[in-house]
């Protein structure tokens, strides 16, 4: 028995609606340039400000090492704050989250969409990055090492992308931008992604521990060998407590609607 011929106008695959919805993100980040060029230069000029104008030690560490490693947390949790945060924000203010989840699209791979999107971005951001510690700032590493930090990097994405998330639920429209902003400045630079922990007073050294940044960070720095003791266990166990206590705020308010 011959197969009967698709149809031409058959339902597209679920991969292909993901891809094409995770492609329509990106296109719409880099078609503000408000917020694509703040998130992919910002971390590269910092770097390049304090790695490679300034140049030195501090105590045994290299900076131009350290700071790539800081600096590509702040690289990544921005895309992941600002793409999920203020994303969701103007969606839901101007009815284009209501129209979706109405749609026969599910509901999933809207966020999907938007992880896509933060995690392409921040490996962008890393990219620039390590270009500008190789050739600025004399980076080597082994590409395995390299591979590792990325992978470290991109992964630490996750707890961030939820907490976007819950915040893009607490307000609305350009509002967002404001108190993501309000959370993100200060963590990044309480959590010693700016400038080194070490060179914060005690209190504060003590108290970057509530930071998720910091966790990040501290992996980051051990994979690059700029930190000792790093203890996986508990920064990974940190990361994964935000991700999920932000993920149930969040399922939380959107249930309010």
């Amino acid at each position: 028995m011959n197969s009967l011929p698709s149809s031409p106008h058959a339902a597209p695959s679920l991969l292909r609606i993901q891809a094409l919805e995770a492609w329509y993100e990106l296109l719409a980040v880099l078609r503000q340039p408000a917020f694509a060029l703040p998130t992919l230069m910002f971390p590269v000029v910092f770097y390049l400000l304090f790695a490679v104008v300034l140049p030195g030690k501090w105590g045994g560490l290299e900076r131009a090492a350290y700071l790539l490693a800081t600096y590509g947390v702040f690289g990544v949790i921005g895309p992941a704050l600002f793409g999920f945060g203020v994303g969701l924000a103007i969606e839901r203010e101007k009815g284009w989250l209501e129209l979706k989840r109405v749609s026969p699209m599910p509901t999933l791979v809207y966020f999907l969409a938007k992880i896509a999107m933060s995690l392409v971005v921040g490996f962008t951001v890393v990219c620039l990055l390590t270009i500008a510690a190789v050739v600025g700032g004399g980076v080597r590493m082994a590409p395995g090492t390299w591979g590792l930090l990325v992978a470290t990097l991109l992964l630490g994405t996750l707890p961030f992308c939820a907490m976007g998330l819950w915040l893009g639920t607490l307000v609305r429209g350009q509002g967002a931008v404001a108190v993501v902003n309000l959370v993100s400045l200060p963590m990044s630079v309480l959590s010693g992604l700016w400038i080194p922990i070490f060179a914060f007073p005690v209190l504060l050294q003590k108290l970057a521990v509530v930071w998720p940044a910091w966790h990040l960070g501290r992996m980051a720095l051990g994979v690059v060998g700029q930190a000792q003791d790093v203890r996986w266990g508990l920064h990974i166990a940190v990361l994964l407590g935000t991700t999920a206590l932000c993920l149930a705020l969040a399922a939380h308010r959107l249930r309010r609607g």
